[in-house]
């Protein structure tokens, strides 16, 4: 995320949750993967355990075009506020990047008024 879309303290923040970064699995199936997401300083108000789950779907039609749907969903209502959708938007970036890679993906994410929808294509 460009340096001049974010002030100091929000690029130390993002930074900080980018580098705080981990996951755990939860579910996998041949077609789908459930992983919890944790983020320093972020919690779900009600388990205090993660922040958010990623739902990844694999869609695959024949051999040789493969689309992976990914959901983020974010628990943490702090996640919300407009104020810090570069934060949002460069974690979901780097969580595609680490459990998804390079693949084609249809990406939704679900943080409040943070909510959007890209597509990644390789």
């Amino acid at each position: 995320m460009s340096d001049i879309l974010m002030s100091s303290e929000l690029k130390a923040k993002t930074d900080e949750a980018i580098q705080g970064l981990t996951f755990t699995k939860n579910f996998r199936s041949a077609t789908a993967e459930e992983w919890y997401l944790f983020l320093p300083g972020y919690q779900d108000p009600q388990t205090k355990g993660a922040c958010g789950k990623v739902f990844i779907h694999y869609d695959l039609f024949g051999n040789r075009d493969i689309f992976i749907h990914t959901t983020v969903i974010f628990d943490d209502p702090t996640l919300y506020d407009p104020i810090l959708h570069p934060l949002v938007y460069a974690v979901v970036d780097e969580i595609v990047n680490r459990l998804v890679g390079y693949a084609n993906t249809l990406l939704s994410v679900h943080a409040g008024t943070n909510s959007y929808t890209a597509e990644y294509v390789s």
